[in-house]
């Protein structure tokens, strides 16, 4: 697979967002460039701007890794941007010293084993979900299925947030902070292109996403990535209103690539009532009837 493309709007779009003062370099005068030129960065990394030209042409088969390690701190890149870009030159190299092993994509006929969906099941207090990289929705207990209504309405299977994100309306009532959630979701997807680039069907969601959704097409020409794994984050639940939960995302061993999330209300508040009030509301549905009002 020839990743120089990426490569190269990821590095220039890196650079563009590092200032000389940033980088602790005089700005000078006559600067034709947003952020540092090419040459300033050669220098930070302590390469020759021939050399690091080459990189920015998408070159980075059979780079080391201490060359990547000084690109990024030149680059200043934080940790999933760092990830990233070895990510990147891992598929640019397949016999590279720095190559990891490749990450299982799971299949759309992929399902839960039987202890992991008892697992979910025994968190009652909070929804648990199991999702991909793609931001398939694979599995999940009660609570999070009825959180996720809204997503699980949709008729394509499996479930897919970033699906429901861009192309379904409802999603502008489900996130508040519909721009910050547009924002993360494009970033997962971004990282998980470059942890696994030969996903059919990741490729496939991103052209069916470029191409019906001005919103995300934007997104994607920026080349931000991100981890997510701890933080909080508030939704307005059809059923129940507005919701606020903290959330732990724990990649999986035994299942490379898939994360397994919880969210939690903060005990005491209304977010916790309303947790119990969905969890009374799932309980009176008959599985596969569920309506998305009280």
């Amino acid at each position: 697979m020839d990743n120089r493309k990426e490569v190269r709007e990821f590095l220039i779009s890196r650079r563009a967002k590092i200032s000389p003062k940033q980088a602790g370099l005089p700005a000078g005068s006559n600067r034709r460039v947003p952020g540092l030129r090419r040459s300033e960065v050669a220098a930070l990394a302590d390469v020759s701007i021939e050399y690091y030209s080459k990189l920015e042409r998408g070159a980075l088969a059979g780079v080391s890794a201490g060359v990547l390690d000084a690109v990024a701190r030149a680059l200043r890149l934080d940790e999933a941007e760092r990830a990233h870009l070895f990510d990147l030159a891992r598929a640019a190299d397949g016999t590279s010293a720095i190559v990891r092993p490749r990450r299982r994509a799971k299949s759309r006929q992929w399902t839960p084993h039987r202890s992991l969906q008892w697992a979910l099941d025994a968190v009652t207090e909070g929804p648990a979900f199991v999702r991909n990289g793609r931001m398939d929705l694979l599995a999940a207990n009660r609570l999070a299925q009825a959180f996720y209504a809204p997503v699980y309405a949709s008729p394509q299977q499996p479930p897919n947030i970033a699906r429901f994100q861009f192309l379904d309306p409802a999603s502008h009532e489900f996130y508040p902070d519909w721009d910050m959630f547009a924002d993360v979701c494009v970033a997962i997807l971004r990282t998980e292109a470059g942890r696994n680039p030969y996903d059919k069907e990741l490729h496939d969601l991103i052209g069916e996403l470029s191409t019906r959704s001005d919103e995300f097409r934007t997104r994607w020409g920026a080349h931000d990535v991100r981890h997510h794994g701890t933080g909080s984050k508030t939704f307005h639940h059809p059923v129940v209103g507005d919701v606020t939960l903290s959330y732990e995302g724990l990649e999986m061993a035994a299942e490379p690539g898939l994360t397994l999330t919880i969210y939690a209300a903060e005990p005491g508040s209304p977010s916790e009532e309303a947790l119990r009030l969905l969890s009374s509301w799932a309980a009176s549905q008959e599985p596969g009837t569920r309506q998305l009002s009280g």
